[in-house]
């Protein structure tokens, strides 16, 4: 591993990881928040806020408010508009043509809206969200982070993200990895050039748990399917692409693509990566036996 290595935690990284829960509609039925939260949340917001966020598309300009976001010095989202409030179109090209050369159409129109969300979405919604979600999410950092003082990086990475492998890709420095609740178990992958930004999940929740954890339950129903058992042994033989996987498996790319994800989502798969370009998929033989204690250790509970 030639890139620098940096866990980050601030409310404001968690801020949009809201935004992107909700916005990404696709994925709704995916997450650990309740099968209702989208729904609760449109009942919490003004139908012009909802009318705003039904327009906005996981898109460039949507990456581009995640590298604003990454880029602002300040902890919140009071901090983050002022901060972009007090810079001028034209400071913010400079800003950001340091970490590629995609931009906005009008890089003063993209402020503004880009304030005015944020506003609008942290007075009528994460606000009001659980103390013990921000705290849960600062002490992870924390903890992960005096981790990686003695941790190997590609092991360390691989734990942190439940998965994870980026390459040494050309011009790749730093590798960003932040911790967030709103989208598990799902990670958000974002390159800029010299920077990688991966919001993962936390992995913890605001509900207590008198089974086992939405985690370790998703472990165990991955596995509990034919399909997914062959993808694991078929892995077993060495890393393979998505395309490999499809022809071994004789279906569909949407059934395949579907098994797939829920192996990743358990973290039974390692997915690597150079950039945002998901390459080959590898067994991740540490969730198996993971697999088998979680079900011990619920067992002899009793």
């Amino acid at each position: 591993m030639v890139y620098s290595l940096d866990v980050r935690f601030k409310p404001l990284y968690e801020i949009i990881g809201s935004l992107h829960a909700y916005v990404c509609r696709k994925s709704h039925k995916k997450l650990d928040l309740t099968p209702s939260w989208a729904k609760q949340v449109r009942q919490m917001i003004t139908p012009e806020l909802a009318d705003v966020l039904d327009r906005v598309q996981i898109d460039g300009d949507w990456k581009l408010t995640y590298l604003l976001v990454h880029l602002c010095p300040g902890e919140n989202v009071v901090d983050f508009v002022e901060w972009l409030k007090g810079m001028t179109a034209g400071e913010l090209y400079e800003l950001m043509s340091a970490y590629g050369n995609q931009f906005p159409d009008q890089m003063g129109e993209f402020r503004d809206h880009t304030v005015k969300l944020f506003e609008q979405w942290n007075d009528q919604y994460f606000r009001h969200i659980d103390p013990f979600i921000l705290e849960g999410l600062q002490e992870q950092a924390r903890a992960r982070k005096e981790a990686l003082q003695s941790a190997d990086p590609i092991a360390f990475v691989d734990e942190t993200t439940n998965g994870l492998s980026f390459a040494p890709v050309n011009g790749l420095e730093q590798l960003i990895l932040m911790p967030q609740y709103h989208f598990q178990p799902i990670n958000v992958i974002f390159s800029f050039g010299k920077v990688t930004i991966c919001h993962y999940a936390a992995r913890i929740y605001a509900e207590d748990e008198e089974f086992l954890a939405p985690h370790e339950y998703r472990m165990i129903r991955s596995v509990a399917e034919k399909s997914r058992l062959k993808i694991l042994r078929y892995l077993n033989q060495g890393p393979r692409s998505f395309i490999e996987i499809v022809r071994h498996m004789e279906l569909s790319k949407g059934i395949t693509h579907d098994h797939i994800a829920k192996l990743r989502y358990a973290g039974m798969l390692s997915a690597h990566f150079e950039g945002e370009t998901l390459t080959t998929y590898s067994l991740r033989t540490s969730a198996l036996e993971q697999v088998h204690s979680k079900i011990l250790g619920y067992i002899e509970q009793g």
